[in-house]
């Protein structure tokens, strides 16, 4: 039964709350998963939503059951909202006034594989200074990189690793390379939208992102390196790459997306009704 009425000011009358209606739903759920369970699931649904649906019948008749809730004193609510003079910055509208979307500037393909190409070489000189320091070969983080592919470098010893191999060289090279643009790409694509300083993104969280990613996952793909490799000079090559690269691509003038366009216009359709291609003058 409803409560009692009560002062006309010292709170308001909403429905009693119920959890009726979620054994329904619930009962309801269990007779359709019974077509593909068990008949079993469909006795069990069934005695819910019939539990569920009287419940919530009762709730309404022969008469609502509500609840008075009181309403707030002075004290407790909320301090009046003080305007302040504080200036916001607004985004400015797109051509013809079209809502802009971010980035509204992105870098060219272009600049994502120079970039890539340059981060290429600044990882490798780092690399190759390392195989030359720490073990008066160049070529240990060569066959290193190899081995993740090449069987024969998997379990070798030291001295097989820091010798010079033809093979594991030019198997290198297209790994790295190819790595190297492709994250090229990525930076070129990514760095537009994140937030100010895409160097302290791109040259010191990412390489230290990819480097915890790496450390997960080396002992499966590449055991020998999983057991040489130095993370203090890992971390060093993978921030010269993303400065380098950042850098470069920083270097290039973004051009503007071509989102106020339609798609047509975008796509170059030429065609009896559609628009002209849009011209710079305009």
């Amino acid at each position: 039964m409803s409560n009692p009425p009560g002062p006309p000011n010292d709170g308001i009358e909403l429905p009693a709350p119920t959890s009726a209606p979620l054994y329904f739903a619930l009962g309801l759920a269990l007779l359709l998963a019974s077509l593909v369970t068990h008949p079993l699931v469909a006795v069990v649904g069934l005695g819910l939503a019939i539990g569920g649906g009287f419940g919530w019948w009762r709730e309404v008749l022969p008469a609502e059951h509500e609840e008075r809730v009181p309403l707030q004193t002075p004290a407790e609510l909320p301090r009046p909202i003080v305007p302040r003079d504080h200036a916001v910055e607004h985004l400015t509208a797109g051509e013809a006034q079209h809502r802009v979307r971010l980035p509204i500037a992105v870098h060219p393909y272009s600049a994502g594989l120079r970039g890539g190409a340059a981060g290429c070489v600044a990882m490798a000189i780092v690399a190759c200074t390392y195989g030359a320091v720490a073990h008066g070969s160049p070529w240990l983080p060569v066959n290193l990189l190899a081995g993740a592919v090449l069987p024969a470098f998997e379990n070798a010893d030291l001295a097989r690793l820091e010798r010079f191999d033809a093979t594991a060289l030019l198997l290198a090279i297209h790994l790295h390379v190819g790595f190297s643009l492709l994250v090229g790409l990525v930076y070129a694509a990514v760095l537009p939208m994140l937030p100010s300083r895409p160097l302290l993104w791109g040259g010191v969280i990412a390489p230290l992102a990819w480097t915890s990613l790496v450390g997960l996952f080396l002992g499966a793909v590449d055991p020998a390196l999983a057991h040489y490799i130095r993370w203090p000079w890992f971390i060093a090559s993978q921030v010269a790459f993303g400065l380098t690269a950042g850098y470069v691509i920083e270097q290039v003038e973004p051009i503007a997306t071509l989102q106020a366009l339609p798609l047509a216009e975008r796509a170059g359709l030429e065609a009896t009704g559609l628009p002209t291609p849009h011209e710079e003058s305009e």
